[in-house]
């Protein structure tokens, strides 16, 4: 493949990753390998077709591999973390729970079995936040003492 082929093949990955596709950052690198074996190979205008490609495919794997993450993160940075599950949420108690006592309680559309977790006994109406689940139940404590 000629090299001026490569850089081509290289700068519409680029531009594709950078202007249309978020692909977190697969295609830059592809882009990058294509982009030095065309400058490879124009510096080498006698390396064959198959050696241009298996460069191609070790610089893609190496560059990926070893750096993809790190260069990720540096420019984009960490996600916000997402709560999932009803851990933190605040819920209303039915009825009376005895410390160790478990209840049913609707949360989220969903009927869950809430255990007080707590020492102290908690009446009905009180404000509790979820501090674990376990399996399917729900571990609770008083709201005030949760934070």
């Amino acid at each position: 493949m000629s090299w001026w082929a490569w850089v081509i093949g290289g700068a519409i990955l680029l531009g594709a990753e950078l202007a249309f596709v978020d692909a977190q950052f697969y295609l830059v690198f592809v882009g990058t390998a294509a982009i030095v074996v065309g400058l490879a190979s124009a510096a080498l205008p006698t390396s064959s077709d198959g050696i241009q490609w298996a460069v191609f495919a070790l610089l893609c794997v190496v560059s990926m591999v070893g750096f993809r993450s790190r260069v990720y993160d540096r420019l984009r940075g960490h996600p916000p973390g997402v709560a999932t599950g009803p851990v933190g949420s605040v819920l209303v108690l039915p009825e009376a729970l005895a410390a160790g006592a478990s209840c049913q309680v609707e949360h989220g559309g969903t009927w869950w079995t809430v255990r007080n977790d707590s020492a102290a006994a908690l009446a009905q109406g009180t404000r509790v936040r979820v501090a674990r689940v376990e399996a399917l139940v729900l571990s609770v404590h008083p709201e005030s003492a949760a934070h």
